[in-house]
């Protein structure tokens, strides 16, 4: 099965599962717009030869159409097609503004110099410059494209309507791309694999990988697993493969391959049979390459528990059904690579803004968009009673559909019946955020229900988990209390959303006085622990008495001040003990 024919399929069965009308479906499936151009071009020797180009189109009811310029010998139609759809599902699974939309020329961009790469994409982009534009179609780099592709795009783009860097994304930083592109791809596909592991109690350290791709997203991939502590045993690409049961040093590779542009006799692992690297013996799979490596006549002999689809449509429909019954949990494409679109989006808010972001904040921003996605589709899950590539596919029809069906004014539609738990996630409101802590980024507001819900992975069953403020072998005691202070925050905001029946366990007595220091200015911090201010007070007390000036004036209070953190101690003892009941919280 083609990759068109896989995508549809994907997208009916969805369908079928939101309960779309015939009329919305075969509106949805069907491109706004087919492109196909002629580009001819003189070759360095000064013969002509022309090539063909596409761009599709896919859907526009969420904004401009998002998607990637591909050059390779491949390049069709129905591929075009399948990865435009492809597009318009994952802009919406990742909830950024986007339809979907692809393109590509049918050449081998190793054949051809740089010169004649430069006239073949300025002679595509004057065929479809009235096509694309900042709120019409963005492209972006894809397979057999880069940074330096987009740039000439834009300056030919530039000459028919002006400066305009928000045309495509993925361009050099000097044209206004965006820091953190580069690695966007393999940064969310690792943010992803983070998640699904989380889920199962698991975390990157306790596993093995097995990497099939080494160019920009499987390198990137395979460099954060390594410095998150997971065990990279094996990894390939066009050129072969490399194994090491003990793990392969990933920057050295890098290092080989950057040196010698091959993965071949590299020291640090042996050889091994490219073609066997989809079916070694590992915990998590990660296809980087083309689409289609995953079938049945190897789907069987997969040994990983874990595949995360880096790449795009990596496995068919009958391997995706044969893996399933063999309890492999697969993270689909849709999802997992997400994180290029994400921050080519950033990319275009930064452009249209015209105020650029350290990579810091784009990293960041990226691991709270793939957090955010992951458990949406969760919930999918849980409503339709599905996997998660179902997940995925119903997650962003709805979104797409719900949208398609405001915009046509078709209030009648099944489609805004429903509960809209997809959609419940567009209206997360995102409190102030401090840049410098990149763990706050996990949680948010849930408003499934009426009432908003207080979210973050870290809060379980009435406390904080404390394992997760772990820091290199060290207790992030200034995350619990940032964390614990916007727990407070959003309780004062909406009083309502507490309940009796979910206890809250954790005191925070429990954080050591010194480390309220790191955050005195925070104004919630006083009120969570008065201990802080009692080692303020008893503080003053002493350069009092070395002074003997009463200089702070806390002499005379002293005995008050040690009641009342007496009596703190006392109160929080009895509590434990049962003596006194825990104060009921409002709400109900």
């Amino acid at each position: 099965m083609n990759a068109l024919a896989a995508t549809s399929r994907n997208f009916r069965k969805a369908g079928r599962i939101l309960g779309l009308d015939s009329k919305l479906e075969k509106s949805l499936l069907i491109p706004f717009r087919e492109i196909k151009v002629e580009c001819t071009i003189p070759k360095d020797d000064g013969s002509l030869v022309s090539y063909v180009g596409f761009r599709v189109q896919h859907d526009n009811a969420r904004g401009p159409m998002k998607g990637g310029i591909r050059y390779h010998p491949e390049v069709d139609p129905d591929e075009v097609n399948a990865l435009a759809q492809l597009m318009t599902w994952k802009t919406a699974v990742a909830d950024i503004p986007y339809g979907g939309a692809k393109g590509g020329i049918g050449c081998n961009p190793k054949e051809l110099s740089n010169s004649e790469l430069e006239r073949l994409t300025r002679v595509f982009t004057q065929k479809i410059h009235d096509l694309i534009g900042i709120h019409t179609d963005i492209p972006a780099p894809d397979m057999g494209t880069n940074a330096q592709t987009m740039a000439w795009i834009l300056d030919e783009y530039s000459k028919f309507h002006g400066h305009s860097p928000a045309v495509v994304t993925g361009k050099p930083i000097d044209l206004g791309g965006s820091l953190g592109r580069e690695a966007a791809t393999g940064r969310g596909v690792v943010f992803a694999t983070e998640a699904l592991l989380a889920e199962s109690g698991k975390s990157i350290r306790d596993m093995t990988f097995v990497i099939q791709g080494f160019g920009n997203v499987g390198s990137w991939a395979a460099r954060l697993i390594h410095e998150r502590g997971g065990k990279v045993i094996a990894v390939s690409d066009i050129t072969g493969a490399v194994k090491n049961a003990n793990g392969i040093d990933i920057p050295e590779l890098l290092r080989h391959k950057e040196s010698t542009g091959s993965l071949t006799n590299f020291n640090g692992g042996d050889s091994m049979d490219a073609n066997e690297i989809l079916v070694h013996e590992c915990d998590v799979l990660i296809p980087c390459a083309l689409g289609g490596v995953l079938n049945r006549e190897n789907a069987a002999d997969v040994k990983a528990k874990f595949i995360i689809e880096a790449a795009n449509h990596p496995t068919d429909p009958e391997a995706d059904e044969i893996l399933s019954k063999r309890g492999v949990i697969i993270l689909p494409d849709i999802y997992a690579n997400a994180g290029g679109v994400t921050v080519s989006y950033f990319e275009w808010v930064q452009n249209i803004q015209g105020f650029m972001w350290d990579e810091d904040k784009v990293n960041n921003e990226l691991r709270r968009y793939m957090i955010r996605a992951f458990h949406n589709i969760k919930d999918m899950c849980q409503s339709h009673s599905c996997d998660l590539r179902m997940g995925a596919f119903t997650l962003g029809v709805n979104r797409v559909a719900r949208a398609t069906v405001l915009r046509d004014g078709q209030r009648s539609s099944n489609i805004l019946e429903q509960e809209d738990k997809s959609s419940s996630s567009s209206s997360h409101i995102d409190p102030p955020k401090d840049a410098a802590d990149g763990d706050e980024l996990k949680r948010g507001f849930d408003t499934e229900s009426s009432l908003p819900k207080f979210i973050d992975d870290r809060w379980k069953n009435g406390t904080w988990d404390l394992n997760m403020f772990v820091k290199d072998g060290k207790m992030h005691w200034d995350g619990v209390i940032v964390a614990e202070a916007r727990r407070r925050k959003f309780l004062e905001i909406y009083p309502a959303s507490a309940t009796n029946e979910e206890p809250v366990l954790f005191r925070s007595s429990i954080i050591p006085w010194w480390a309220w220091f790191m955050r005195s200015y925070l104004p919630e911090a006083e009120l969570i622990n008065g201990r802080a201010a009692m080692v303020g007070f008893f503080m003053a007390y002493i350069v009092d008495a070395f002074t003997g000036l009463d200089v702070i004036g806390q002499t005379g209070n002293l005995i008050c001040k040690a009641g009342v953190f007496s009596d703190s101690n006392v109160c929080d003892t009895l509590q434990e003990k049962g003596r006194f009941p825990e104060p009921e919280k409002p709400g109900r």
